[in-house]
This record gives C-alpha cells, structure tokens and sequence, in this order.
C-alpha cells in the first residue's frame, strides 16, 4: 500500500526551512512498519536537503557558501547569464536547484524515519521573495 500527501511549506526569502516534524507526523500517521518515503519539491527553483539540525550556525554557514558560490545575476561575475526576465535571483536559483536536489529517499523503519541523531529534512529556498512551496510525499511499504 502507498500513502500520498501534499506539505506547503512557506518561505520568507532564501535560507534553509525545516519540515522533518511534519514528514515523522505523516509517516506516523500511515501507519507503515518498513518503507520508503520519497520527498519531491515541485519547484525548479529551490530544494531539499537533509542537514544537521541541532546548530543553526550550520544553515547558516550553508546558506552563505550558496550565496558565495551563485551570486545574482546583477554581480559583475554573473554577466555571461541570458534569463533575467524574473529577477536577479533567479537564474541564480536555478542554478542553486540543479546542485542540489529536488527529491529525497528516506529509509522508513519501525515506523519511524531512519534519520541520523542530528539530521533534519529542510526545503533550501533559492529566491528572495516569499514562496509557498509544495512537497510531495510518498510512502510505499
């Protein structure tokens, strides 16, 4: 059997946004002992990640080296970037989403998600405007 379920996660702007209580309610509430969840953004310009989430500094840190390595589009480095019609920080945005990634794998077992002590599932928000971004979750057993 297979569970689907739709999460909206709202943004405030780029930095990572943690959702893994909602995902461990959804696992919880399929009622399923051993399986496989599978976490998909639809969305090309954000992603998911899993993470460290017991020190902040490590978000940030994260989000800094992102905004380091792809700058707007407006930044004297970006010059040779053709889609500019939605903002400086979008091209950039996609370029954020295909390093990293739109759908996760996470073993499920005993009913729970097998995550490590310190990881947390995250949607990574590329753009600078608010967003509400939809996730879909899948269980199979």
């Amino acid at each position: 059997m297979a569970w689907q379920e739709k999460l909206v996660v709202p943004t405030k702007g780029q930095g990572l946004y943690e959702f893994t209580e909602k995902v461990e309610v959804f696992v919880r509430d399929a009622g399923i002992d051993i399986g496989l969840l599978t976490a998909f953004v639809r969305h090309t310009s954000c992603s998911l990640l899993i993470q460290e989430n017991a020190d902040p500094d490590v978000r940030r840190d994260l989000d800094a080296f992102f905004r380091r390595l792809v700058p707007p589009a407006n930044d004297p480095a970006m010059r040779y970037l053709v889609h500019r019609s939605e903002g400086a920080d979008d091209m950039p945005a996609h370029i954020k989403a295909a390093l990293t990634a739109t759908s996760l794998s996470i073993p499920v077992t005993g009913g729970r998600l097998a995550l490590g002590a310190w990881q947390g599932i995250y949607l990574f928000e590329h753009r600078d405007a608010p967003h509400r971004r939809e996730i879909l979750l899948h269980l199979g057993d």
